[in-house]
């Protein structure tokens, strides 16, 4: 009778584990994201710190970086069903499912920003050609679908869907046209990519972004963080599960290739600083007022170009780093850490500054602030954990990676 009672206190799982508390916590977040898109619902854009002089703000911040850091999908469909570089596939189901959370996200932080969300559908129908928004909105929409056309195979081809061979039928003829839906991916992709940098570099009030050389940062900034950020999650998971889902010799090339990538970002983002700043006067000045309203200079120099760029370089490109597991983690949350800066810092540190002939100035005093409500807070704590929340379930129940994988010693 003992033994019989002590194999069934053996066999009862505790009712609090590490997964349900992180689920848990990852509802409460999506809990508090609700109340703040039903408080935007009720009351409209009143209750968030934006206004006419600062109209851009903490959604608009994350919205540019959930899309950068979801470049990764096109990134390796295109290495893989165009150039076709097999020895990447493993990367390419969870590239494609980061992107789709990517997207998905931006469009709930869109949905929220943009005051009346019952008229999303407004650029399908009025269409203003002369718009880069107008532009965006539609190259989203688009690649967002074949987003979706590419996840499709990965969710028939779950569990969930073993007696169903119609649907896994299906998602064999989806998984045909991947190469078709690469190439419309990749245009669409590079396209409004470097249209997000374009929107910033046609505003002519706006001195020290008005250039043609945003829009090539936008998206090799976007390439860098997108690949880091899919191989990070990687990493992490096989971490968690005490077993690779890539291997070493993959892994390794993936992360020379991303600190060739930074490294050139860092050399045209340095030139570029060099061209609208220190041989330009009209530049300069903005630059002056840039830096007298906000911290631009710090988090430009010491996160985006030396923490966010130059160090997580030389860890991915040194051998002996890169082959440390927890130096390549650091320097892919780096990169991370560098493209949600420098989104930061063009969208809020360059609208809030104000232009040189801005009635808001007075003398050194700048009228428009900008300071995120906690509405505002909520919804982006909302958004982080339906991401966060999606990637959990679908490692867990999506065959995301092979099934074999390396036992990490």
């Amino acid at each position: 009778m003992t033994a019989t009672t002590m194999q069934t206190t053996k066999r009862r799982k505790p009712l609090v584990t590490p997964w349900r508390l992180w689920i848990a916590l990852l509802v409460v977040m999506i809990a508090v994201g609700l109340w703040g898109a039903v408080q935007v619902l009720l009351y409209g854009l009143q209750v968030t710190g934006l206004s006419d002089q600062v109209p851009w703000g903490l959604w608009i911040t994350q919205d540019l970086t959930s899309i950068g850091l979801g470049a990764g999908a096109f990134t390796f469909s295109a290495i893989v069903y165009l150039f076709r570089l097999k020895r990447f596939e493993p990367m390419a189901r969870v590239a494609v499912f980061v992107g789709f959370l990517g997207y998905t996200s931006a469009m709930l932080a869109l949905a929220m920003d943009i005051g009346r969300p019952d008229r999303f559908y407004h650029p399908l129908i009025y269409w203003n050609m002369h718009s880069v928004l107008w532009e965006i909105t539609w190259c989203v929409i688009l690649y967002s679908t074949v987003l979706l056309m590419e996840l499709l195979p990965i969710i028939f081809d779950s569990s969930f869907f073993d007696n169903k061979p119609a649907w896994r039928k299906f998602g064999h003829y989806l998984h045909k046209a991947a190469p078709v839906f690469a190439v419309i991916g990749l245009g669409l992709s590079m396209l409004h990519q470097s249209s997000l940098g374009a929107t910033y570099g046609v505003l002519s009030g706006r001195a020290i972004w008005f250039k043609p050389s945003l829009p090539v940062m936008f998206i090799i900034s976007a390439i860098a963080g997108g690949i880091s950020m899919t191989l990070l999650l990687t990493l992490m998971v096989g971490k968690l599960a005490n077993c690779r889902k890539i291997t070493r010799a993959l892994q390794f090339e993936i992360s020379r290739i991303i600190g060739y990538i930074v490294l050139g970002y860092i050399y045209i983002k340095l030139w570029d600083w060099a061209a609208t700043s220190y041989y330009s006067q009209a530049h300069a000045d903005a630059l002056a007022r840039l830096q007298a309203t906000t911290p631009y200079t710090q988090t430009f120099w010491w996160l985006e170009i030396i923490f966010g760029g130059l160090v997580p370089a030389l860890i991915l490109l040194y051998r002996p780093l890169r082959h440390n597991d927890r130096y390549v983690m650091i320097a892919l949350g780096l990169i991370v850490m560098g493209v949600l800066v420098n989104r930061w810092n063009v969208t809020l540190s360059g609208l809030v500054a104000p232009p040189q002939w801005s009635p808001g100035m007075i003398g050194n005093l700048v009228v428009a602030t900008y300071l995120p409500t906690l509405t505002e807070f909520a919804v982006s704590i909302g958004i982080a954990g339906y991401a966060l929340l999606g990637f959990t379930l679908g490692v867990k129940y999506l065959p995301l990676y092979p099934k074999h994988c390396e036992t990490d010693s």
